[in-house]
């Protein structure tokens, strides 16, 4: 059983084409087939059902397909360990950050760390917070910023506080609270509100602060992106509660302080299991950890 072999079984899994795998993979479609082949007749068991229209994994081959990855990473790995041990970084670093994150200028970030580590490729995969915890204590991503409210803690993983701020009413620029210095929540209660899915961390954050106030608001419209959470505001359907740093930033629409409105924790956090020589590297340059030897 080869590593290449267990590439090409990935490849065509997640393609469910012999064709796409093959371009994927930059072989021709008849060297990776009869690879694939050769894999199954020493495995003894088909992994992929062929017929003229479509590619499936069989039972057998969905029971490959862990083992494969995990056998993939590990070798990944160990390629990672030896060059580091050379005083080269190299493999892969995989970084999970909500849409939101205003404590680190992330980009800049992630561009310091391609500068001083050209080799590594790196990944970058946005989401809610609490899937993102998740994904770093399940190996999934190698370290996430997250916005929570206050009493947020998450289980399993490392973390620290990166910034404690204040939400913002977000309004379109001709809304009459547009013209306010300041409100606070029993002034906007009766406003109808775009936010995030109810049970969400960012949504939590403005339920709660509502719910310490003894406070029922109206949420018309739940949406994933705070890119269609601002184009609604502005065309007038509601207002929103953001992050004022975030707000800022938004074009078109008037960010007003609330008072006693919620608030928002940005952390970082990563696995608790040793970190690979790339993830290494980004946390030493966030300040967490010691840096890497040079080369």
């Amino acid at each position: 059983m080869e590593l290449q072999q267990m590439r090409y079984v990935l490849a065509v899994a997640e393609t469910a084409n012999f064709t796409r795998a093959a371009e994927r993979c930059h072989v021709v479609q008849s060297a990776l087939s009869h690879q694939v082949s050769r894999l199954e007749k020493e495995l003894g068991a088909r992994l992929f059902e062929r017929t003229s229209r479509r590619v499936r994994l069989t039972a057998a081959g969905e029971a490959f397909l862990p083992a494969a990855r995990q056998a993939l990473e590990a070798a990944e790995r160990a390629r990672a360990e030896v060059a580091a041990a050379t005083g080269e970084i190299r493999g892969t670093l995989v970084v999970g950050s909500i849409p939101t994150v205003t404590a680190v200028d992330l980009p800049a970030v992630l561009r310091d760390y391609r500068l001083r580590y050209p080799q590594v490729r790196i990944s970058l995969r946005t989401g809610a917070s609490e899937r993102l915890v998740e994904q770093v204590r399940d190996g999934g991503l190698d370290a996430a910023f997250l916005g929570v409210q206050p009493g947020f803690r998450p289980q399993g993983v490392h973390d620290l506080e990166l910034a404690h701020g204040q939400h913002v009413a977000v309004v379109a620029p001709d809304h009459p609270l547009a013209a306010q210095h300041e409100v606070d929540l029993s002034s906007i209660v009766d406003e109808v509100f775009v936010d995030f899915a109810a049970g969400s961390a960012a949504r939590a954050q403005s339920d709660e602060a509502f719910a310490a106030g003894g406070l029922r608001r109206e949420v018309a419209f739940e949406v994933s992106g705070v890119e269609l959470m601002a184009r609604m505001v502005r065309h007038g359907l509601g207002i929103a509660l953001l992050p004022a740093a975030f707000a800022a930033e938004l074009p078109g629409v008037r960010g007003v302080p609330v008072t006693n409105g919620p608030v928002r924790v940005e952390r970082l956090v990563w696995s608790r299991f040793t970190p690979s020589p790339a993830a290494a590297a980004f946390l030493a340059l966030l300040g967490v950890g010691a840096p890497p030897p040079a080369a």
